[in-house]
């Protein structure tokens, strides 16, 4: 800022030849100097000297195009101009056009000159298209007499911390939430899976609240929950990444027909089905007790915000989002991520068993699969023998580097560094040659092998893929309701294309389905790897 005040002749720097030319040249009308003391993008372009029919006139003269009179204009003698102030208005408006919304302010604060040029509404509409997306006429604001410069500083720049991607805090169950620019408003959309066990169709989202500026004062906050339209509600910023909804008019949540009516609506929307519908009684202890717990939270609703896993070129498939197949808990949302020689799957929507948080999927890709020819396939025992003699496997290995790790502890402590580095390099020839097995395996595994379930795995979906790429050992994490005595067990992650993948759970004799979520994410990148992986024990620390 203090560069801009002597660019254009004010501040501290009173001796300053540049400011004492502008001075000579506006003599007489000093008052545009005047610093201004106002930091909010809300208050950028607001207040400051002069008359407002002045104001207004300049402002349309630069809306328009038209060329603003100024005393400076081309400097003294056609030289080069020497301060910002002596360069055209309409010429100021696109240098501060392009500078970020939040850097505004500071320039309102020089004096009273950019102030009144930073009222002009072309700046703040291309700071709402560039930075928020809005493609929005924005014009059509002028009848309700809001600004364009209103949307931005009390709509968008004042909500931009709860753009994203949300987990929302609904015990083991969870939660997607994708908040977004939508227009001029700002919504949060509650993504669920399809109904199962169809995993391929496409997610389906409903609104749980939106914000708009309805007149200049201030934006509004609507909740959108219930069947009675939206009314009235309230955001709370709690901390850094973590933010809380609630609505004030519950009573727009019941129907006339009381909890049974809600009951069966809530179950048409979640599972696409009636109560009749369903003969299996453990499923529908399972759905009733879901029904029950989460109409607990159509009051508060507080929101952890998660970030969508970063890639590498070396993934084994792009990482993301899926929907997967849980048995009688229907479909449930899984992310997978890549760290190193392993892959995680974590789960964003949980149930009553394992709860969201928790990873429900690890995947060797150090130890990839060679499944049997199809007719030895179908035989469960034949698969099992593979998987177990792989444990084992895993097993001495990690025995053996633990031993590796012991013995490099007691030579560092011996010994000198030298000396305890062939036992290093040792264990990192041993990786090496791990990886350029896994690298050999998946070269010269086809493009394609043919594929079929083991006789008595139950599968939710049947309509499985009959070709997949390649298959890795992996563990699966089992427990009995309330995520008690929790266990990893062994399985069999299954690759199909760059879109699904499979996992069976060798001990519960279950097959799991997963299919990408192809929705664009907007505001959902991690910052940094280290970022993510502190997200992941975050939400992971909370569902314990």
């Amino acid at each position: 800022m203090a560069v801009c005040a002597r660019l254009c002749g004010v501040g501290p720097a009173r001796g300053c030849r540049r400011r004492g030319a502008a001075r000579e040249q506006r003599r007489g009308g000093g008052g545009d100097s005047e610093p201004d003391t106002d930091t909010d993008p809300e208050e950028a372009g607001g207040g400051g000297g002069g008359g407002a029919a002045e104001d207004e006139e300049a402002a349309e003269r630069i809306e328009g195009g038209r060329p603003a009179p100024h005393p400076a204009e081309g400097g003294p003698g056609g030289r080069a101009p020497l301060s910002l102030l002596e360069l055209p208005p309409e010429l100021l408006v696109q240098i501060f056009g392009s500078l970020p919304g939040t850097d505004l302010p500071s320039l309102a604060r020089v004096c009273t000159t950019f102030r009144r040029i930073l009222r002009t509404d072309t700046i703040w509409r291309r700071r709402c298209r560039e930075e928020y997306g809005v493609c929005e006429n924005l014009r059509k604001l002028e009848i309700t007499g809001v600004s364009c410069r209103d949307v931005y500083a009390k709509l968008l720049h004042r909500y931009r911390h709860i753009l994203g991607l949300w987990q929302p805090d609904i015990g083991p169950y969870g939660g997607l939430l994708n908040v977004v620019v939508d227009g001029l408003f700002i919504i949060g959309w509650m993504y669920l899976p399809p109904h199962d066990p169809h995993v391929d169709d496409p997610m389906r989202f409903k609104p749980l609240f939106r914000i708009h500026l309805m007149e200049r004062k201030c934006a509004t906050v609507e909740c959108m929950y219930g069947h009675k339209g939206p009314h009235n509600g309230h955001i709370q910023i709690v901390k850094k990444d973590e933010f809380s909804t609630k609505c004030n008019q519950t009573d727009h949540h019941r129907m006339s027909g009381g909890r049974q009516e809600e009951f069966r609506t809530w179950l048409r929307e979640e599972w696409g089905r009636t109560l009749e519908d369903i003969f299996h009684e453990h499923m529908q202890e399972l759905i009733l007790m879901k029904f029950i717990y989460t109409s607990q939270y159509d009051n508060c609703l507080t929101y952890r915000r998660i970030y969508l896993p970063p890639s590498s070129p070396d993934d084994l498939i792009k990482p993301g989002l899926f929907k997967g197949t849980y048995g009688s808990h229907g479909l449930e949302i899984v992310m997978l991520s890549f760290h190193g020689k392993k892959a995680k799957g974590t789960k964003i929507t949980g149930d009553p068993n394992i709860p969201a948080g928790q990873q429900t999927v690890e995947i060797d890709l150090a130890h990839p699969l060679q499944l049997p020819d199809i007719e030895n396939l179908r035989d469960f025992s034949e698969l099992s023998r593979i998987v177990l003699e792989v444990q084992e496997q895993v097993r001495r290995e990690e025995q053996e580097q633990e031993h590796r790790q012991e013995e490099e502890d007691r030579s560092q402590q011996a010994a000198s560094q030298p000396a305890a580095k062939p036992l290093g390099g040792e264990g990192a020839e041993g990786e090496e040659t791990a990886a350029g097995a896994e690298g050999t395996t998946q070269d010269k595994a086809p493009a394609s092998q043919p594929f079929v379930l083991p006789m008595g795995v139950i599968s939710r979906n049947e309509d499985y893929p009959r070709t997949c790429r390649i298959c890795f050992y992996g563990t699966g994490l089992i427990a009995g309701h309330g995520f008690t005595s929790p266990e990893r067990t062994p399985g069999v992650f299954v690759l199909f294309d760059d879109d699904r993948f499979g996992f069976i759970w060798l001990e519960l004799k279950s097959f799991s389905l997963y299919s990408r979520i192809k929705v664009s994410f907007q505001n959902a990148e991690a910052p940094s790897r280290e970022a993510f992986d502190e997200m992941l024990k975050n939400i992971q620390s909370l569902a314990t």
